[in-house]
């Protein structure tokens, strides 16, 4: 299992860490990924996904999961996220989700 937000695509990124002497060693970002289980509205069902908490936010700021994937891009989506997209998107219910969000 990678490190790697199945909604955002937010992965681990490399970098420096600075003393106080200016001395530089490697080090990792990690991102701050929890395992959660969202909503879908439309599928009618609860969804298991591993998204980082800045994710998590996004989903409750624009109105639910099925919002989100909506309007989320496909580059950006883990292969599960992508065929959860496209399942919302046949039910139907999608566009409803998104007139209820603004």
């Amino acid at each position: 299992m990678s490190r790697r937000c199945e909604l955002t695509g937010k992965a681990v990124l490399s970098g420096h860490k600075v003393s106080h002497s200016n001395h530089k060693t490697k080090r990792k970002f990690r991102p701050n990924l929890v395992q959660v289980s969202l909503i879908s509205e439309a599928l009618g069902r609860s969804v298991r996904l591993r998204v980082s908490a800045h994710a998590l936010r996004s989903v409750e700021h624009r109105g639910g999961l099925d919002a989100f994937l909506t309007k989320a891009s496909e580059l950006d989506l883990s292969q599960g996220a992508r065929e959860l997209k496209r399942k919302i998107a046949k039910s139907g219910d999608a566009p409803a989700a998104e007139a209820a969000a603004s």
